[in-house]
């Protein structure tokens, strides 16, 4: 994104107030997340809570509506890589760090409680992407979020990984998935 130069915030200093409003809903008209972020920030009846229900909703409707066909594995993946689209751009929206870990755990608890099944499946993909999920959310969890809430996400995430490392294909992946969410003393 261009920085406003100097000019540029001069000229938006001298627009009347009815030229700023023509301007900013020009603006949230032409840019769909921009219109979220602007009503997050100004309505009082967008919360935070909200947004989370919002894109909750859509991802699992990634995964129940976007699942089928007879590549499974393959509409996963690509379930797997919207969703997580959709979970940076709540992020975006909100800038609060724990509502992305507290999406990326409801996307891990959707894999694993329909779609464990496809990590046999003789195709790596969703295995891989799944694990590389739960890899970054373990890593979010330790640098973004304050200590006090590491311990009420470590049994989940420990379960989690445990689940991945039980398959044998996590031997074969190139990147380290760790053993469980270590809490340094």
């Amino acid at each position: 994104m261009p920085v406003p130069s100097a000019d540029f915030k001069k000229a938006l200093k001298r627009l009347s107030d009815k030229e700023k409003e023509t301007l900013l809903l020009r603006a949230v008209r032409r840019d769909a997340e921009l219109y979220e972020t602007f009503a997050y920030e100004l309505l009082p009846d967008v919360t935070l809570e909200q947004v989370f229900e919002e894109t909750s909703d859509r991802i699992h409707e990634l995964f129940n509506v976007a699942v089928t066909g007879r590549l499974l594995n393959r509409s996963l993946n690509k379930a797997l890589s919207k969703a997580t689209k959709e979970t940076a751009r709540a992020r975006r929206i909100t800038k609060d760090k724990r509502l992305e870990v507290d999406l990326n755990l409801y996307t891990l608890r959707l894999i694993f409680d329909n779609y464990t099944g496809q990590f046999e499946s003789v195709y790596n993909g969703f295995f891989v992407s799944t694990a590389r999920l739960a890899a970054r959310t373990t890593q979010l969890i330790l640098q973004n979020l304050h200590e006090d809430l590491w311990l009420e996400y470590k049994s989940e995430v420990d379960e989690f990984l445990g689940q991945l490392h039980g398959r044998s294909k996590s031997r074969n992946l190139k990147f380290v998935l760790p053993h469980e969410l270590h809490i340094p003393s």
